[in-house]
């Protein structure tokens, strides 16, 4: 099993410590993270906590061992086809979910009845 949390937020995030050590922690579960930032806020802290500029690391100093947030401002989007958001909403989740896998040395199981 492989799980994708979803957040819509309109806000700045206040305590950034803990939400950094949160997901440095989560890089080692079978997660990803899609944030979804609405309104005019200032939005470079999820900027920062997407992880594609630089490895994310916690308070404590422990590196992500991998990236698995995704941020998308909407307001980016506002005049945009519907599918064009979601197409970035989704754009990193499947090298994330490889990423995952090929790091424990798994293979997905094949689930399809033939």
């Amino acid at each position: 099993q492989y799980f994708t949390l979803l957040i819509i937020t309109d806000g700045v995030i206040s305590d950034m410590d803990e939400t950094r050590h949160a997901i440095v922690q989560a890089a080692k579960l079978p997660m990803s993270i899609i944030i979804i930032g609405v309104g005019n806020a200032d939005f470079a802290a999820m900027e920062f906590l997407d992880g594609d500029s630089s490895v994310l690391r916690s308070y404590t100093g422990e590196e992500a061992v991998r990236d698995i947030v995704q941020f998308v401002p909407f307001r980016d989007f506002r005049n945009a086809p519907k599918e064009t958001l979601a197409k970035s909403v989704l754009a990193e989740l499947p090298q994330q979910v490889t990423q995952y896998f090929k790091q424990r040395n798994l293979s997905p199981s094949n689930t399809a009845s033939e």
